[in-house]
């Protein structure tokens, strides 16, 4: 199982979009500081996933979630699993 993941710092209150095999050892690996693009911006809570049953699915929800530029689309998405 794949998943599609949203991130939130807790310092800044920024979203990160990403996807993985597996979510907790990504978020240990963006909290330790081995992904550049997070690094120094922790730490990261999973605020947000989606499943799916292969890679490329998962990788074309991230673009997909990326490609709307919107922090609302975002909050949206949060807002619905409530």
């Amino acid at each position: 199982m794949y998943y599609t993941y949203i991130l939130k710092s807790d310092k800044s209150g920024r979203y990160y979009i990403g996807h993985t095999l597996s979510i907790n050892l990504r978020l240990t690996e963006h909290n330790s500081g081995r992904v550049k693009s997070t690094r120094n911006k922790g730490p990261w809570q999973c605020v947000y996933f989606e499943s799916f049953e292969t890679r490329l699915e998962a990788n074309r929800r991230e673009l997909e979630i990326k490609n709307k530029k919107s922090r609302k689309y975002i909050e949206y998405l949060l807002d619905k699993r409530k």
